[in-house]
């Protein structure tokens, strides 16, 4: 990564200009890492030149220095830029920071020697000052030449010279530095297409795994959806089988009331028959006079009450029928009865039969009349639709349904009706369920 100066870069740019400006005290400048990380901050600044700065290198720390000295040739003033690395630093920090070599330099610009240092003998003040005496490039100062250079100043001495021995093992070292630094910076470079590498198998590893994880949640979601549907269809089965069982069970429940409600009908007309048969059978025995003889006196015309006719001849005797077979005729013997109770005016209305011709054979019609049920009449007297339906609370009521007909009608109150209800029981029932037709 590439080193970071911004982070602390107004302090570092004021450092380095007290360094470079000639009329400041400050002539050194020792910047260094803040921890482990790339950020670049001032370490310690001074006017002692370079034997107090070296006393502030750190062997466990990579630094730089940038310190101004004067040229022992000229008397200039000349800036030297080390970069230290200390013999503690650990290989992978030395090959991390190699590549801030440059970045420094460019920061850290106008240096005319540059010393790359890891010992302190790589940094002694005199080891120095000869390369800056070197980098000069002239062996004179300019300040210490005098207006009288052209004027004879006697014999000349001998000429110095600026030969030096060559050292054999400095001459080494700084070649094994250099091959240091190459190799660091192949390490680097190694390092970076490795990591780069390992970066690329990673993202494709959790792409992988992204992808595998999808597949499964897929497969699992499509697995509950089906366990869903085949709970829902079970669901649904399970309630039509329970509604077909309730309607089944609603079928045979109405069946059974149907049944009942048949046989409590059956012995309801059956006592009510019974009951009527033995009221008409009482007011027959009441009666003073044959009611075969005053139902063929009226077919003549004629009235039980006028005396000076003579009676009709005396039909052969038939036994009376029995209670279950005559209930036809006890019905219409009470209707008899009814009209002698009532005023003259009700009579003709509740005797059909007065009206009808004769025929031939007066013992045949006496018969066929005397058979006709309520049903079979063809007037049925008065009759009244149902407006509501009505239960009839005991034997003497009827029930019947809404639109259904009941005939026979006597209106023997204001409120409460007689007649024949669909069924054919003759009962009582409210007047207000009901309208004459």
């Amino acid at each position: 990564m590439a080193v970071n100066l911004s982070k602390n870069g107004p302090a570092l740019t004021a450092a380095y200009k007290e360094v470079v400006n000639e009329k400041s005290d400050t002539n050194w400048a020792l910047f260094t890492y803040e921890g482990n990380s790339n950020d670049i901050r001032l370490a310690e600044k001074g006017d002692g030149g370079l034997e107090e700065m070296v006393e502030e290198l750190n062997s466990g720390k990579i630094m730089y220095a940038f310190c101004r000295v004067q040229d022992p040739n000229s008397g200039l003033p000349k800036y030297v830029l080390i970069n230290w690395t200390g013999e503690g630093v650990n290989d992978a920090r030395k090959g991390l920071c190699a590549n801030h070599v440059s970045s420094m330099a460019n920061f850290l610009k106008g240096a005319h020697v540059t010393v790359n240092a890891r010992a302190d003998e790589d940094v002694e003040p005199e080891v120095i000052m000869e390369k800056v005496a070197k980098a000069s490039g002239a062996n004179y100062s300019f300040h210490k030449e005098t207006s009288s250079r052209f004027q004879d100043s006697g014999p000349q001495g001998p000429v110095g010279s600026v030969y030096q021995k060559t050292n054999a093992m400095s001459e080494i070292r700084k070649t094994n530095k250099d091959t240091f630094w190459a190799q660091a910076e192949k390490e680097e470079e190694r390092r970076r297409l490795e990591e780069r590498r390992k970066a690329d198998e990673e993202r494709q590893h959790l792409e992988k795994e992204r992808k595998d994880r999808e597949v499964k949640e897929a497969a699992l979601r499509d697995q509950r959806d089906k366990e869903k549907a085949v709970q829902i269809e079970q669901q649904k089965k399970y309630q039509q089988q329970q509604e077909a069982e309730r309607r089944e069970q609603d079928k045979q429940r109405w069946e059974q009331q149907e049944e009942m409600q048949v046989a409590q009908k059956k012995t309801v007309k059956r006592g009510e028959s019974m009951e009527k048969a033995n009221e008409a059978a009482s007011l027959i025995s009441q009666r003073a006079m044959n009611p075969r003889d005053m139902f063929k006196q009226r077919e003549r015309g004629i009235t039980p009450s006028d005396s000076n006719v003579p009676s009709a001849a005396p039909a052969s005797p038939q036994p009376e029928p029995d209670l279950d077979d005559g209930q036809s005729r006890c019905e219409y013997d009470a209707q008899e009865v009814a009209p002698e109770e009532h005023s003259k005016e009700e009579a003709p209305a509740l005797s059909p039969c007065v009206q009808e011709p004769l025929h031939e054979d007066p013992p045949q019609v006496e018969e066929n009349n005397y058979e006709v049920t309520a049903e079979e009449t063809p007037d049925r007297g008065i009759c009244a639709r149902a407006l509501y339906d009505y239960q009839a609370a005991d034997d003497t009521e009827i029930s019947f349904d809404p639109d259904e007909i009941i005939t026979g009608i006597e209106m023997i109150d204001e409120g409460w009706w007689r007649g024949y209800g669909p069924d054919g029981h003759f009962g009582m029932f409210p007047a207000n369920y009901v309208e004459l037709v």
